[in-house]
């Protein structure tokens, strides 16, 4: 890992070296998901279809579930969502759960109510009704976040908390950089901003990115997968279209699976 790692380091930003076809770890088969928030629904027709490709994996290859982040918000079921992805998985793959920087604001709500403000009105409210608290609008602003996150923290399941405190910020498999958001240019992978990996927009989607690496991220919402040189975004909205979208990647060959509805 340190070696691939120096090799990172020492590519990323460059733009003028010629790229030798990107492929993961050999001997390994990845389901990348993107942003789930609060589709349960659509989560769990993701997960049938993805446990009957991973049932056909050649003998010998290693299945891997990598997902972006971004489980809460939103969508109408965050609390299933958890529940879905804290259950024993219906097949041995490997799990990475990466931090998104929704999963992130539910977090820092649980000690710090201030951040409600910023957290409700970006899909924190979906949330909390997920979990079965209300907030009193009738009370001042401060008052009614710290009741509601007391109420939150009452609620939330040990495991759901646990799932949230050792989420992940970033994957290496092979030639793909795995993040929720993406990566500033020009920055060492170990000298990244954690705020970066959960928030960056425009500084990484319009900038030049490493030539024998690419980043596979979610967070900024396309149609469909945004499929550039250096990364490839698979946010395709799953909330407001009802498409949850995963990538497949082995060897060389790249594709996709769908959950929709």
């Amino acid at each position: 890992m340190r070696r691939l790692i120096s090799r990172i380091l020492s590519t990323f930003g460059r733009d003028d070296v010629p790229a030798d076809p990107v492929q993961p770890e050999a001997g390994v088969r990845i389901y990348v998901v993107g942003d789930i928030h609060g589709r349960a629904d659509l989560l769990s027709l993701l997960h049938q279809q993805l446990a009957r490709d991973a049932a056909s994996a050649p003998s010998g290859i290693r299945c891997r579930v990598v997902y972006l982040g971004d489980y809460v918000d939103r969508g109408p079921d965050s609390r299933a969502v958890i529940d879905i992805l804290t259950a024993p998985p219906a097949l041995p793959l490997e799990q990475v759960f990466l931090r998104g920087n929704h999963d992130d604001l539910m977090l820092r709500y649980l000690e710090d109510p201030l951040v409600g403000p910023d957290w409700l009105p970006i899909g924190g409210d979906a949330t909390l009704l997920s979990y079965g608290v209300r907030v009193d609008t009738r009370l001042p602003v401060g008052r009614r976040h710290v009741l509601a996150s007391a109420a939150l923290r009452e609620s939330l399941p040990p495991e759901h908390l646990d799932f949230l405190q050792n989420l992940e910020l970033m994957h290496v498999s092979g030639g793909y950089i795995f993040v929720h958001a993406g990566i500033r240019p020009g920055v060492p992978l170990d000298e990244q901003n954690p705020m970066d990996l959960m928030w960056i927009r425009k500084p990484f989607l319009e900038g030049r990115g490493p030539a024998d690496y690419v980043v596979v991220h979610g967070h900024s919402m396309s149609s469909e997968p945004d499929v550039q040189r250096h990364r490839i975004g698979i946010d395709t909205g799953a909330y407001a279209t009802g498409r949850l979208t995963c990538l497949v990647l082995e060897g060389e060959t790249r594709r996709y699976l769908t959950g929709s509805c």
